[in-house]
């Protein structure tokens, strides 16, 4: 939220001594958090208040007029072709040698044969508005030859931007911020004082409330004979501008006056187009509307409207409806006040995508009893600038629904507890009173405790820790002494059994990974790309539609992750991430913990000594055995089956017999539906199930000697290695103690469709010397399974 110092401190006259650096540091420690200050200064200087005080028109040029100007001094003539220049008017002027906020001079010119000695400047040409359709018109009273920049107090005033956290709905108004001020300079707080306007017509206009959960109170009122035409106030649309908000006309200028002031959001229609009163209900099927912004909404049986005769003219505590918008043409306005659920507008304005200043307000919740007062305040401010006459405010909902305080209870032990140390007791009273809650004590010593009711405003208040939390950051958390705690940490037990994730993550930094930490929450259309058999738990409340459904695999953080690095001229990537990933098991949503990585790029760094060989399928290959190797149990492959890796360059991994997870090349129409590279590698592995180590034992070393065999086998090209080792495990049992495959061959002599595979195999026996007799007729036991099994012959 952005705000005006200059009238934050109007509401604090006592505190208007604090500096700038005071009441940021004052704000942020208190929990409202100052994101930036930024002065309302445009950058101009010497521009000063003028008295036009006559105006003639150009002898060469219809659409000009020559003006005589004082600003303190003698006057000077100035070109000027502004439709609204008059004589009597006070206007701002910027005489020669004045600067203009985009950095030009003003020098004497001449315009079509007369002498211009400055230039009448529009509130567009200041930086102080967007109007450029005629001269900044100033109030009366300001003195002539006044400085502008000390007229409008542009030099003592700061507009600071804070960034409230979501429980603290009560500070998006002056008077919320200013009863924190208040507070944190134990100060009293002067709100603006008006009367409730006297009624002067007996007009009203019939509302009814069909929704009251939604809606439990709704307040309306009509004002005859306003004069939309009318200018607001210059004090008005400066405190609107310093708030970041930018005028429009009196009526729409004044409910945002409202909306920043007290916190209330309002909205007016053209009591013109309203037909057979207003009714507050939900949408139906068929129903749509245009709202203010031009965009048309079909609006569904859950959304909260605010209708007429004719159908909706807005939507609850969202954006209201174009049909019923306040024009030019307005006489009669409908004023409309009301109190909606936080949940009903929060759902809604997701819904659509509408996030608007009122929906922002009512979400968090706002005062269920500022409505009447808001009312009154808008019809004070309302008829001062448009004049026109207040009719009766009409009132419907149910009381029944409005949010209840209930009392809770603080205990002076649970306090000092979580404090740390003794808070005065006084001092608590006297916070709880500031704060509007209303305390009182019981019991005495360890035994005191405080029962409060929280105001209407403080929706955050629920459980004893919120008012732990409410008197530390009011008596100040720097007020704490700084303790070591003490704390008994009793010596960890680690499991024999199993192999902590960190020790997976260290290897792969020092195989040339990067950490990466992703969201867990994604993109459903990436989650459909990625995971296309899966059914993604959908988030009933998202942050945004990119973070809309909970992850089931690594793949979409990583992918992503690899695309901002891209787009910033990285060429050589390896990133690795270790988390939760969630899958829907009937009605249960299971949780596992995942090892996830992504290469691309080429194998090594640019260096003298290296090519510049791209990455391929063993490269991530190597790198999950590494992984894999660390628990001591026996790693496989096969051929992996699945719609987004490369059915030649994928596989699925497998620790004894069980699948722990798959590897490979993205498919490129992944890797094009998803806008990466061509050649990107990935890896997921089950953390769970590659983390349990097998207990090893030392055998010893066998006293006999062993022998080596080679086998060159021709075998069809869909017999992995794999198979080849299963068979020979098989067939020589306990004998072989290592298996190795070094030679693949396919060319001249072998033929189509076929391979050669060069085996070597390492017989021992731990208690005898095996006998040539014996190796001969066991490798010949082995060539015989190999051949009925695979089809595989001796080369």
């Amino acid at each position: 939220m952005k705000f005006s110092e200059r009238w934050l401190k109007s509401w604090v006259p006592d505190g208007a001594e604090i500096s700038i650096e005071e009441l940021c540091e004052q704000l942020t420690n208190a929990g409202l958090e100052v994101d930036s200050v930024e002065s309302v200064h445009p950058g101009f200087s010497d521009i000063v208040v003028a008295d036009v005080t006559g105006v003639t028109p150009h002898p060469q040029a219809t659409s000009l007029s020559v003006c005589r100007v004082a600003a303190g001094g003698d006057a000077v003539e100035v070109v000027c072709g502004a439709p609204n220049v008059r004589a009597g008017m006070k206007a701002a002027f910027a005489p020669v040698g004045s600067q203009l906020p985009d950095g030009a001079r003003i020098e004497c010119a001449e315009l079509r044969g007369v002498a211009s000695e400055g230039m009448l400047l529009s509130e567009a040409e200041l930086d102080l508005g967007n109007d450029d359709s005629g001269l900044l018109e100033l109030p009366a009273t300001l003195p002539a030859g006044q400085d502008l920049a000390a007229a409008l107090a542009l030099n003592e005033d700061n507009c600071i931007d804070l960034d409230l956290t979501p429980n603290r709905g009560d500070c998006l108004s002056i008077r919320g911020l200013a009863r924190e001020v208040g507070l944190l300079n134990n100060v009293p707080v002067s709100p603006p004082k008006f009367e409730p306007s006297p009624q002067s017509t007996g007009t009203s206009f019939p509302i009814a409330v069909e929704n009251a959960a939604g809606c439990p109170r709704y307040l309306g009122r009509v004002i005859e004979d306003v004069d939309v035409s009318a200018r607001t106030p210059m004090w008005m649309r400066e405190r609107l501008r310093r708030c970041g908000l930018r005028s429009i006309d009196p009526v729409v200028d004044v409910t945002n006056y409202v909306l920043l002031e007290l916190g209330q959001p309002m909205h007016a229609f053209d009591l013109a187009q309203l037909h057979d009163g207003i009714v507050v209900r939900d949408g139906r099927p068929g129903e749509s509307i245009v709202l203010l912004d031009g965009r048309e909404i079909a609006v569904e049986d859950t959304t909260l409207l605010i209708c007429d005769g004719n159908g909706p003219v807005a939507i609850a505590g969202v954006m209201g409806g174009e049909r019923s918008g306040v024009s030019r043409a307005t006489r009669n306005v409908f004023l409309e006040c009301a109190f909606f659920a936080p949940q009903t507008v929060a759902a809604t304005a997701r819904r659509f995508g509408l996030h608007t200043d009122a929906a922002h307000r009512y979400e968090r919740g706002v005062d269920c009893q500022l409505q009447a007062e808001a009312v009154e305040r808008a019809t004070s401010l309302l008829l001062d600038i448009v004049g026109g006459k207040a009719g009766p405010v009409v009132a419907a909902g149910s009381d029944d629904h409005l949010p209840k305080r209930s009392t809770v209870s603080l205990r002076r032990s649970r306090l000092q507890h979580l404090v740390g140390e003794a808070v005065a007791d006084a001092e608590v009273t006297r916070i709880f009173e500031r704060l509007e809650m209303k305390p009182v004590t019981s019991g005495d010593g360890e035994q005191k405790a405080w029962q409060v009711t929280p105001p209407s405003h403080r929706f955050d208040i629920e459980l004893e820790e919120d008012l732990v939390e409410e008197v530390l950051r009011i008596h100040g958390y720097n007020t704490v002494a700084s303790r070591v705690p003490a704390a008994a940490l009793p010596l960890g037990q680690p499991a024999r059994d199993k192999l902590p994730a960190s020790r997976l993550a260290d290897l792969l930094v020092d195989l040339g990974y990067s950490e990466a930490i992703t969201y867990s929450f994604i993109d459903p259309k990436v989650a459909d790309i990625l995971d296309p058999q899966a059914d993604p738990l959908r988030v009933v409340n998202p942050i945004s539609n990119d973070h809309a459904a909970m992850r089931t695999n690594l793949l979409a953080g990583l992918v992503a992750a690899l695309g901002n690095n891209l787009a910033r001229q990285a060429s050589r990537l390896r990133l690795f991430e270790i988390g939760q990933c969630f899958q829907r098991r009937a009605d249960n949503l299971t949780q596992a913990t995942w090892c996830g990585g992504i290469l691309f790029g080429n194998r090594e760094q640019e260096s003298w000594a290296q090519d510049e060989s791209a990455l391929d399928f063993f490269d991530v290959k190597g790198d999950v055995e590494r992984l894999l190797a660390l628990g001591g149990r026996d790693a496989t492959f096969a051929p992996a089956r699945g719609p987004i890796l490369h059915p030649g360059q994928s596989a699925t991994a497998f620790l004894d017999g069980d699948e722990v997870g798959r590897l490979g090349r993205l498919h490129p129409e992944v890797e094009a539906a998803l806008g990466l590279p061509s050649g990107v590698f990935v890896f997921e592995l089950n953390v769970d199930a590659i983390s349990q180590l097998r207990i090893r034992r030392d055998d010893g070393q066998s006293r006999f000697p062993s022998v080596r065999r080679d086998l060159a086998l021709v075998v069809e090209q869909k017999v992995d290695a794999a198979s080849i080792q299963a068979v020979a495990g098989r067939c020589l049992g306990e004998l072989l103690t290592e298996f190795r495959v070094f030679d693949v061959y396919v060319g001249k002599g072998i033929a189509d469709g076929s391979k050669s595979v060069a085996i070597g195999m390492t017989l021992q026996h731990p208690s005898r010397t095996l006998a040539d007799v014996e190796v001969h007729d066991r490798i010949a036991e082995l060539v015989a399974a190999l051949g009925a099994e695979l089809g595989a012959r001796l080369r």
